[in-house]
């Protein structure tokens, strides 16, 4: 048996962070392009500009370097509030996967499950 769980940030009752945004957010640093970043985590590029601007909107921070078309084509770079956002949620999720672990073997190790 294992346990999962999944956390977000909020901001105003407002989701602005979680899992899905962290994938968006690691798929333009990889790609420099939020074009291909929406397409490998299953979402319109419409969409994914969406999260962008309620994710810099709702925390005041620039997350994107966005740079236009032109001859070499358009792309798109993580500022280093971006990066440092990425850090910290994963030492969260990490931190808090940890704190869950042990409560679940604490309630649930044993004979019993139930």
């Amino acid at each position: 048996m294992d346990i999962r769980s999944k956390i977000w940030i909020e901001v105003d009752g407002e989701p602005v962070f979680g899992r899905g945004r962290r994938f968006l957010l690691e798929a333009i640093d990889v790609h420099g392009s939020i074009n291909r970043a929406a397409g490998e985590v299953g979402i319109s590029y419409r969409k994914a500009w969406s999260h962008i601007k309620a994710m810099e909107d709702r925390l005041g921070v620039k997350l994107i370097e966005r740079q236009t078309g032109g001859k070499n084509g358009g792309g798109a770079l993580l500022t280093e509030d971006a990066r440092a956002l990425l850090r910290k949620f994963e030492l969260l999720e990490a931190g808090l996967q940890d704190i869950v672990d042990v409560k679940f073997k604490a309630l649930f190790q044993g004979g019993s499950h139930v």
